[in-house]
């Protein structure tokens, strides 16, 4: 298991987790067993309600006070450094 979570675990922590492990698993199989039929899918374990706002369009930011803040912007938008490398076509 913990090759395939690639974590580099020591003998003495193979040792102590495997028991754990084991546990875990074994209370997830009981889990397996219960009879949910009837039972409604939960998101969350509180009895909470959306918090979520509607969708509804509002006024949007100017390029200006957008890019106030960059670290670099130039005639309302955002300069970058390129993430693809040299854009520039050299033929």
């Amino acid at each position: 298991m913990a090759r395939l979570a690639r974590l580099q675990l020591t003998e003495q922590e193979q040792t102590d987790f495997g028991p754990q492990i084991t546990d875990i698993l074994g209370f997830v199989e009981q889990l397996s067993e219960l009879d949910t039929s009837g039972v409604e899918p939960m998101t969350s374990a509180l009895d909470v309600e959306n918090r979520f706002r509607d969708d509804v369009p509002d006024q949007s930011l100017s390029a200006e006070v957008a890019t106030r803040t960059a670290p670099a912007s130039q005639d309302g938008t955002f300069l970058v450094p390129p993430v693809l490398g040299n854009t520039s076509s050299k033929k």
